[in-house]
């Protein structure tokens, strides 16, 4: 299995967004985006990051090369200050457990770093069981179901939580 290291975003990883901009990639997010919007994710990821409210990263394999995105943002959940987690894997590199592996590195980062905040959340649709299995694989608890607009739809989502500040189980 190879090695995968996250690096941070930087403007050069502009073409790893449109990579994923397809009708296959985003069948759980409402559909792709529009040129203007991948443009406002690409510049929203340096800026949020830049100014310490996010970690983002590209998920690269042991040559440097990008097989996909994950990061971290400061929210307001309902259990108060937390982190929101979102990834993606290219096809080419799906079905070699990059998003779990990538997911493992992003928590032990955030356990270093939660800087007060005990809890990291993520937000698959109900019908992204990939998605889903890489959360419960992770460790992380279900803990409700909710229905948002996004993209300019309803989509409907697990709520799933990890405590930062629990002592990791074993694996």
């Amino acid at each position: 299995m190879d090695t995968l290291a996250l690096r941070p975003w930087s403007p050069a990883d502009l073409p790893l967004l449109h990579a994923a901009n397809t009708p296959e990639m985003t069948a759980h997010l409402n559909g792709p985006e529009s040129e203007e919007e991948i443009l406002a994710r690409h510049e929203r990821y340096l800026r949020l990051q830049r100014d310490g409210e996010a970690r983002m990263f590209a998920i690269a394999d042991e040559s440097g090369t990008p097989l996909g995105s994950i990061g971290r943002w400061k929210v307001e959940g309902s259990a108060g200050p937390s982190w929101e987690t979102g990834w993606f894997v290219l096809p080419a590199a799906q079905g070699r457990r990059v998003a779990a592996r990538a997911l493992s590195l992003l928590v032990a980062e955030a356990r270093e770093h939660h800087e007060g905040r005990k809890l990291l959340l993520a937000f698959p649709a109900v019908d992204n069981p990939a998605s889903n299995a890489v959360c419960r694989r992770g460790g992380f608890e279900l803990v409700g179901v909710a229905t948002e607009r996004f993209r300019g739809a309803d989509l409907t989502v697990n709520e799933w939580a990890l405590d930062l500040t629990a002592t990791p189980r074993a694996t």
